[in-house]
């Protein structure tokens, strides 16, 4: 009678089979994830420079914090930066007259680099 079962041989090949599509897939995922952040983060970033303007345009001073944007409505919440996985890590650029408010453009507090080469700090 003959055990029913896998042999050593058959298992190892299986393995083998799966390793060599996941040597395949996993490089492509990860690439697919790191272009996605790129991809909101630039969103995130129109969509806060945007309220900026609209706020600036409404009242003729920027806003003193990023919270102003909610609490006036132009915001239904701050945006949370999908490299720092924060919304209160935005790094805050003043205008050049400090009597205008605090708050006239917006970056990335991200350490890395994009795909391109730049820093998403810099955008």
């Amino acid at each position: 009678m003959r055990n029913r079962g896998f042999t050593m041989i058959e298992l190892l090949v299986t393995l083998a089979i799966v390793a060599m599509i996941l040597t395949l897939a996993v490089p492509r995922y990860f690439g697919n994830v790191d272009r996605t952040k790129e991809e909101v983060l630039k969103e995130d970033l129109f969509i806060l420079r945007d309220a900026i303007d609209k706020y600036y345009a409404d009242k003729n001073v920027y806003p003193k914090e990023l919270k102003d944007l909610v609490t006036e409505k132009y915001l239904r919440g701050i945006p949370v930066d999908p490299f720092t996985q924060s919304a209160v890590s935005w790094v805050v650029v003043p205008p050049d007259d400090p009597s205008l408010g605090a708050v006239a453009n917006v970056h990335s507090a991200a350490p890395n680099t994009a795909r391109d080469g730049t820093w998403l700090k810099d955008w």
